[in-house]
């Protein structure tokens, strides 16, 4: 008798205060499915509370509309702007927040190690990992930076990875979230 390999839908999250990008895949075996892929914009008119409001919500009604049994969410850099770096790790903080209400584990990457999984190295350009999600998926079409990176981390999970936090570092040293 064939054992069947279970699917496993895992939705990747690229956090921004102005646009969070969101991307659903299936993985079955070794083959993974484009699912769906878009992006949670938030109006620059409205207070920050009002903003994480709308990204708290917005990726809720994500996460109870494609059902995802997994979370991978990209980990931000330290910018030269502190006050944007506060900003982008508060819209995290609410992509996390609405993660963790739905009860889904969530893995955490950083831009390194979604480049290397998806493209092969940890400097590459937007473009190439937009290139390469769409390769990869098979998509007919381009997607936009923001969708692509959230199909770039949730790939990056499909491929192995369970987050910062589970890596198999035996005998390794991390740094900058590169394993050496």
């Amino acid at each position: 008798m064939q054992k069947v390999s279970p699917v496993l839908r895992i939705l990747g999250i690229d956090p921004g205060l102005r646009s969070t990008g969101f991307g659903i895949i299936e993985k079955k075996a070794n083959a993974l499915t484009y699912i769906a892929s878009g992006c949670v914009k938030t109006d620059a008119a409205l207070s920050l509370p009002q903003r994480i409001k709308t990204l708290l919500d917005g990726i809720g009604e994500v996460v109870a509309t494609y059902q995802p049994q997994q979370a991978a969410v990209e980990i931000i850099f330290v910018n030269v702007n502190p006050q944007s770096t506060l900003l982008l790790g508060q819209a995290r903080g609410a992509a996390i927040s609405a993660l963790v209400l739905a009860n889904l584990s969530v893995a955490e990457y950083t831009a390194l190690q979604v480049k290397q999984a998806v493209v092969g190295h940890g400097k590459a350009a937007k473009e190439q990992v937009q290139q390469m999600v769409m390769r990869l998926l098979n998509l007919s079409g381009v997607p936009s930076a923001d969708a692509a990176d959230a199909l770039a981390c949730a790939i990056a999970h499909a491929h192995g990875g369970q987050g910062m936090g589970a890596l198999a570092t035996a005998g390794r040293r991390v740094r900058g979230g590169r394993m050496l």
